[in-house]
């Protein structure tokens, strides 16, 4: 029996369905680690073929590929190294589990498999997992761990059952995507089942993005006291060892690194970053391209892109109708001096004019209205994706959670494009986050110090200029209205009796209730972009495009 033991977290950065690279970043924590002593290695969830692998784990041949990586990494362990514990969809009898193995002596010394299943919000493992049983704990070189995966830990089953069945410290791997505000959440579930068991925790998260999702990291050690042993960076890859001792109580986590989670603006302005970057990165994008018009939409996506990948890798296009007015010109041109990224102007008065004039006998005798306006973001989206057409990089789009949540955009053009960044960031808190860049540039960022947004960008009144004289809140509330009321239907699905409580107007909270579900259409159609709140709209809030209900009720 040893009383001594090292275990690592590697926090590492997998990519979904590269099995060979995840593998490759496997062993390489491993030797990290064994240069520094350490016993076991511990990652986070299903860490061999990346996390959520969504119905891609049901293929015949990605299950034998993950099997055949597992079984070469158990044999590399004969080496007398240190073990390994991995995480990965595995077979038997039939089903598919998520599963938890240990590697060690050159075998596969024990599996484990994941036993709560979370089917709300973004995750659908029921869909593609099968339930494992209550699970015991392994015997790691005399030492009993029990192993909850992730959803394990968030209530009380499991670890109790490990707990009685003699387990001694419990590690936990954890595919745990940012939401704001969620980091205590997890640390508060961990603390909850470490107060239940007295028993001390191991949390590893992975860190990076995938589609929409990003992992902050932040993995962490609670002792048995519910004391805080080590913290790991958020937002950043890296390995640490923890070093642990055998007492009266049971095992004991020396103190180490404890380094202060991001929260706040900071969270949010390093989950867009870091989102951005592995999406651009993993999919093999030479850089992106993006609509510059001097608004503070563009503006933010353009400093979050210059962060994410340099400015060398971001292409800023002004695209000015007549309708463009000089100072939002200036804004654009004094943003991408301010990023020092490359800026083209393409106007496109030449395509809406063409556009006009094919259809000016099929419009004759009508009002000019919205239609037209449309033609000039469809003109803008049109040149855009040729640019991308034409030298391979990602158009990138720019609208915010507050427009899309009310259709306040342009389906086919300012919304076509391959990714957004401010999806899911409503627009008081875009200002507030270029306020925040202006100020302090993360550690993660590529771009310069310093101001980034154009103060007159910031203070301006927001307008999409496709009409003279034309201001957002023509069309729409005041932001500081609207995203509130936003919030209450999407984020907290309030009644309308209580969204009307907080002192909004009843045609106001009625009319926004009637534009949020008549944009469903559009929303279904837009790209991807990096999951912020709680709800973003996608794979978290999921509602019919048919949709006869309205909760507001008759004055």
């Amino acid at each position: 029996m040893t009383d001594k033991l090292k275990i690592a977290l590697a926090q590492i950065n997998p990519t979904v369905g590269d099995i060979a690279g995840n593998t490759d970043l496997v062993r390489g924590a491993r030797a990290e680690a064994a240069a520094l002593g350490a016993d076991l290695v511990a990652f986070g969830e299903l860490v061999i073929c990346g996390y959520p692998p969504e119905d891609l784990v049901l293929k015949g041949a990605f299950q034998d590929a993950v099997a055949n990586a597992v079984g070469n990494l158990a044999a590399e362990t004969a080496d007398g190294g240190p073990g390994l514990l991995v995480t990965a969809p595995w077979r038997e009898e039939g089903l598919l589990y998520n599963a938890v193995l240990l590697l060690d002596g050159g075998e596969i010394a024990a599996v484990r498999y994941k036993h709560d299943l979370p089917n709300y919000g973004v995750f659908d493992e029921k869909r593609v997992f099968a339930a494992g049983p209550l699970p015991g704990p392994m015997n790691f070189r005399g030492v009993r761990l029990g192993v909850p995966i992730c959803e394990d830990i968030w209530a009380p089953d499991v670890c109790e059952c490990l707990g009685e069945t003699g387990a001694e410290i419990l590690l936990v791997p954890n595919g745990s995507p940012f939401e704001d505000g969620k980091f205590d959440v997890r640390l508060n579930h961990a603390v909850a089942r470490v107060t239940e068991t007295e028993l001390p925790l191991v949390y590893i998260n992975q860190v990076g993005g995938q589609d929409e999702l990003v992992f902050d990291g932040g993995s962490f050690v609670l002792n048995g006291d519910c004391s805080l042993a080590l913290q790991m960076p958020t937002f950043e890859s890296g390995l640490v060892i923890s070093e642990w001792s055998r007492g009266d109580e049971g095992w004991i986590c020396e103190a180490g690194e404890r380094r202060a989670p991001h929260e706040g603006l900071g969270a949010i302005y390093r989950t867009m970053t870091l989102g951005l970057r592995d999406y651009v990165n993993k999919n093999r994008f030479p850089g992106v391209v993006l609509g510059l018009s001097g608004g503070i939409d563009s503006a933010l996506s353009a400093a979050v892109a210059v962060d994410a990948l340099g400015p060398d890798r971001v292409w800023c296009i002004m695209l000015p109708s007549k309708y463009s007015s000089d100072h939002s010109l200036k804004d654009a041109i004094d943003c991408a001096e301010l990023l020092q990224c490359r800026l083209d102007k393409v106007a496109i008065e030449p395509a809406v004019h063409a556009y006009e004039t094919m259809l000016e006998g099929l419009f004759e005798g009508r009002e000019p209205d919205t239609t037209e306006e449309n033609i000039q973001s469809r003109a803008r989206g049109m040149a855009l994706m040729a640019i991308s057409n034409k030298f391979g990089y990602m158009v990138l789009t720019t609208g915010n959670k507050s427009e899309m949540s009310v259709g306040y955009a342009t389906i086919y053009g300012d919304m076509c494009g391959g990714f957004s960044v401010l999806k899911d960031v409503y627009k008081i808190t875009a200002f507030e986050l270029s306020r925040w860049r202006n100020q302090q540039r993360p550690e993660i960022a590529l771009g310069p110090e310093g101001r980034v947004v154009p103060e007159n960008t910031i203070t301006k009144p927001p307008s999409a200029e496709l009409r003279p004289d034309q201001k957002d809140e023509d069309s729409l509330p005041p932001y500081e209205a609207l995203d509130d009321i936003l919030r209450c239907l999407v984020e907290d699905e309030m009644a309308f009796d209580d969204i009307l409580a907080r002192g909004h107007e009843f045609e106001t909270v009625r009319r926004i209730e009637h534009l949020l579900y008549l944009a469903e259409y559009k929303r279904r159609q837009a790209p991807p972009g990096v999951k912020i709140t709680a709800r973003n709209f996608g794979r978290d809030r999921r509602y019919p495009i048919t949709n006869g209900f309205r909760d507001a009720r008759q004055p």
